[in-house]
């Protein structure tokens, strides 16, 4: 008789493809995953290694495209009617929502991705119905193809809206390069449930600042803040407390929150016509039939004015497919009283509004509703800090538009780095704070004299690594901001900074300024100058000639340059690679060494690297012995990775964050180490690498693998030279 007959069981593994009920992680949840290095693998990205995006979009047909898109707008479509017949507060929520999720602490999040097209962002519930607007772009990037990204269309398609309804937006770049896959290193909250109170994000929900970092939104699934108010419970003052927090941690003012609140506002509606429970399951829960639709409204019908999204309802302007003043009429015009929406919602509505102030049906022109208000825009009322940014709004509309469109282009570009990374003929000529601006530095230099000054200047090789890499760790690729260029580690925050050593810091500075003035190199090619040097001085003391790799031209910027205020969430609270904490937390060390080396671009065997050099370098901060498994300090060897492996040790614990490494023979205390140290050999993957470096042929090969990364990190915010 066969043995092969399956008795109708199914042939594969049931949830093997979707659960992922295996994975390492469920097993052992405290093991350090290293998923977020690797996230974005070549293997995702259906585009080939050839592709570049930033030369392909420079092809574009930026007019036709543009032409497209206004067309797009009023061009309502049976199966998702638009408001009024225009599309335009759809799509600058679409674009809103893109990029109002970038936070100002790790500057992850933002629209630089085009990661709303997958979860959680496609299903959070504040993000509820835009499936729809991306859809409605299908058309356009269909015909566009490989020259537009979805980032660029999503962004795009909100800055066209706001001309479409008549407003004069402050500027456009192209060059958002589309990810392939959901961004895993983003923590967006540990709620377990959309909308859970939010008092678990803060040490005290009456103080929004005591808010955990970096979350900004108030709730899990929320943009910004409960247009309820605080939990759903109204209160105009205290929601206007989280509006000011909320949008800080965006890196928003007051005064842009004002006009970023006012000036989306002006146009568009809320929905919330009808039974929220009735809808259908998000995006990424709906069935395959729904072909990545969610919230499937049964009683739809057709018609515009019956969608559902946040369970408010109503416009929030007499006109609101036209930029006007009409916010701050209603708004200051009348007063207001709280009510319920048709879906439940708390809202507020005028009292005695007049007839003709009404804004008519988004379907039906022969009916009127009432506008409506949400606790937040009563919060520009009624707030202390708002009221008076309102008024002088009122009383100088030009101002007021000219705050908006800075504030929107601001919202719109603030993860896309300096504006030598801006493509395309809408880019504003004028040089903006938040962009970082660095001059451009000289290049009529010979960086060998550079390297002879400072080798005679007798500075250690410590002084000089330690340097160059305590102004180039500063970089995010998360949003392009940091690095070495510039020399903003000469300035204020950076400067007093702990973790950089401020004494030590003074001193190195003192003897670069003087080599800057005499050979014309800018300070911060000298600082990266002297880290090269200090790298070969120690490959060479190691018996390897090596040159490290040299790019000239970073600039100097200046006190006037720097938003001294934006740069103070971007101290180091840990530098893994230099052996360094400025206190305990509850997240472990091992994991905040993850953290900054994703912001930084770097790969797991990167990482390795790098962190194994600078320990036999002498590069602790402090000079302190932890993680220096060698007698050779100063000298680049893979001391660190043949001691870290090797069996005639054991390891003892001699505090939360302190271990002994032990000769087993004499019982003889051999090297100190932390967490960071030894989770290069308890942890398997990372293990594989250290074993690599280890061995006896590859001696060479970490010397080369530590100068090549060594290079990336000096030259990762280099994009005046990159494509």
């Amino acid at each position: 008789m066969s043995q092969n007959n399956t008795g109708g069981k199914c042939p594969v593994m049931h949830g093997s493809n979707t659960a992922e009920k295996g994975d390492v992680m469920n097993w052992w949840p405290e093991a350090l995953n290293l998923d977020i290095l690797h996230q974005h693998d070549r293997k995702t990205n259906p585009m080939g290694e050839d592709f570049s995006y930033r030369e392909e979009v420079k092809k574009l047909d930026y007019e036709s495209l543009e032409k497209d898109m206004h067309a797009l707008m009023t061009d309502s479509q049976d199966w998702w009617p638009a408001d009024w017949g225009h599309y335009g507060g759809l799509m600058i929520r679409m674009a809103w929502h893109s990029a109002g999720t970038y936070r100002l602490a790790d500057g992850r999040g933002g629209g630089g991705t085009g990661n709303q097209r997958f979860a959680p962002l496609n299903s959070w519930p504040d993000n509820g119905n835009l499936d729809k607007a991306r859809r409605l772009l299908w058309p356009l990037k269909k015909k566009y193809g490989n020259k537009v990204s979805w980032a660029d269309l999503f962004i795009l398609a909100g800055n066209v809206a706001y001309e479409s309804m008549g407003f004069k937006t402050f500027g456009f770049s192209y060059g958002r390069e589309d990810i392939w896959h959901p961004e895993k290193d983003i923590y967006w909250g540990a709620e377990k449930e959309w909308l859970a109170p939010s008092d678990g994000r803060y040490e005290n929900v009456d103080k929004p600042d005591t808010m955990e970092n970096p979350l900004a939104a108030v709730q899990m699934g929320l943009i910004y803040v409960n247009p309820e108010g605080v939990n759903g419970q109204s209160d105009p003052i205290k929601t206007g407390d989280q509006v000011l927090e909320t949008f800080a941690r965006m890196a928003m003012n007051a005064e842009e929150t004002a006009a970023l609140t006012a000036g989306g506002h002006t146009v568009g509606k809320t929905h919330g016509n009808g039974d929220a429970d009735a809808l259908g399951a998000e995006p990424e829960g709906a069935d395959v039939h729904e072909q990545g639709f969610g919230w499937h409204n049964p009683n739809m019908k057709g018609k515009a004015a019956n969608a559902i999204t946040s369970g408010i309802e109503g416009a929030w302007t007499t006109n609101p497919t036209q930029f006007d003043m009409g916010y701050f009429d209603l708004l200051f015009g009348y007063e207001w009283e709280l009510k319920k929406s048709p879906a439940g919602a708390n809202q507020w509505e005028p009292v005695d509004i007049k007839e003709e102030h009404k804004p008519i049906d988004a379907t039906d022109p022969s009916i009127r509703h009432n506008p409506i208000m949400t606790d937040a825009d009563m919060a520009m009322k009624m707030h202390p800090a708002f009221r008076p940014i309102c008024e002088k709004f009122m009383a100088d509309p030009e101002y007021f538009k000219d705050c908006f469109a800075r504030a929107w282009f601001k919202l719109t570009h603030r993860d896309m780095g300096p504006k030598s990374r801006y493509v395309g003929p809408g880019v504003p000529a004028e040089d903006l704070i938040w962009q970082d601006p660095v001059p451009q530095g000289e290049t009529n230099y010979i960086e060998e004299v550079v390297k002879e000054k400072i080798a005679e200047a007798g500075l250690s090789i410590n002084e000089l690594v330690s340097t160059a890499w305590d102004s180039a760790r500063t970089y995010r690729g998360s949003d392009m901001r940091g690095g070495a260029n510039g020399a903003r580690i000469r300035l204020a925050p950076q400067k007093d900074w702990e973790g950089n050593e401020p004494k030590r810091l003074a001193k190195v500075l003192k003897v670069y300024e003087a080599i800057s003035a005499e050979t014309g190199a800018s300070i911060a090619d000298v600082i990266v100058v002297g880290g090269n040097l200090g790298v070969e001085q120690a490959a060479k003391a190691a018996g390897y000639e090596v040159h490290v790799p040299f790019l000239k031209g970073r600039g100097d910027a200046t006190d006037e340059m720097t938003d001294a205020e934006s740069f103070e969430p971007m101290e180091p609270l840990s530098d893994a690679f230099r052996n360094w904490q400025k206190k305990d937390y509850v997240v472990k060390p091992e994991e905040m060494l993850l953290d900054r080396a994703q912001l930084m671009g770097l790969t797991a065997p990167e990482m390795t690297v790098l962190l194994g050099g600078m320990r036999v370098l002498g590069t602790n901060y402090g000079g302190t012995r932890h993680g220096v498994f060698t007698d050779r300090v100063g000298q680049l060897t893979n001391d660190f990775f043949v001691n870290l492996t090797d069996m005639a040790n054991r390891w003892e614990p001699t505090g939360k964050n302190s271990y002994n490494i032990v000769d087993r023979k004499n019982g003889n205390t051999k090297f100190t180490a932390t967490r960071v140290d030894l989770v290069f050999g308890s942890n398997s993957i990372l293990r594989s690498y250290a074993e690599v470096y280890a061995q006896d042929d590859n001696e060479e090969k970490f010397v080369k693998d530590f100068v090549a990364a060594w290079t990336k990190v000096m030259n990762n915010d280099r994009f005046d030279v990159k494509k």
